[in-house]
């Protein structure tokens, strides 16, 4: 098969926005706590080097699902230097998109352990870890540059599943989500003006996943619904979208 010069470029521009990404210093705020908690580290963690900068998004470049979630955690992805990696959300969500067929193991423990995602990329709203998990919109609005270029760049992107309200807040206007935007809720779904469906889930941090607020079913629930419009044309043509389980 001949190779195909058009993901070329687009591996290459990926390559690139995750330099300029990495090497970002916009917010002063952030970029002093990010780099605190890295030197100051968690006991469980004080022989490991944090990564302590803005995290990249990262998957599949061909994906026509994007998860986008609030920012690096401070122990986490802060640590790891990948996406919902090294923390309990990680643990869901990926649980979850393994259970689906969107990636090839359950867990993502670190940068290195092998975990591969199929038609799915995942990235943030704020790429570096906020005090208290909660950024200013000035920061989401700094960032929101690299959002809008990893979407354009990934895909073609189908389908955005927001993680939260602050995530759906921030990518609803980068796709064209319809004015007045729909109320977040779990599950909420609606079409931009991009052709871009919009799906709305629970954050699946500790305070929901541990009150019940979001369960498994939940999760699974949002994701089996984002394959299932992803993967529309296929179906047509005879195939069959993975179901979670």
């Amino acid at each position: 098969m001949e190779p195909d010069p058009e993901l070329g470029f687009r591996s290459d521009a990926l390559v690139d926005l995750r330099h300029e990404i990495h090497s970002c210093r916009a917010c002063p705020r952030l970029v002093a706590w990010r780099e605190a908690v890295a030197a100051d580290r968690r006991a469980a963690f004080r022989n490991e080097l944090y990564w302590g900068r803005p995290v990249s998004g990262f998957g599949d470049p061909l994906a026509s699902i994007a998860v986008v979630g609030l920012a690096p955690a401070a122990h986490g992805a802060n640590r790891t230097g990948r996406m919902f990696t090294g923390d309990r959300s990680g643990d869901w969500l990926f649980a979850s998109m393994y259970r689906c067929g969107l990636a090839n193991q359950p867990t993502s423990r670190s940068i290195d352990d092998g975990l591969e995602l199929k038609g799915v990329w995942v990235t943030a709203a704020v790429r570096c870890a906020p005090p208290d998990n909660r950024p200013e919109p000035f920061e989401r609005d700094s960032c929101s540059t690299f959002l809008r270029r990893e979407l354009a760049l990934v895909g073609p992107v189908q389908v955005v599943v927001a993680l939260g309200a602050f995530a759906y807040q921030a990518v609803g206007g980068l796709v064209g989500a319809p004015r007045p935007r729909p109320r977040f809720g779990h599950g909420v779904e609606t079409t931009t003006g991009s052709g871009i469906t919009l799906i709305c889930s629970y954050h699946p941090s500790q305070q929901n996943t541990f009150t019940g607020r979001l369960t498994e079913t939940m999760l699974d629930s949002v994701l089996a619904r984002s394959l299932e419009i992803s993967q529309a044309g296929a179906r047509q043509g005879g195939a069959s979208s993975p179901l979670c389980g």
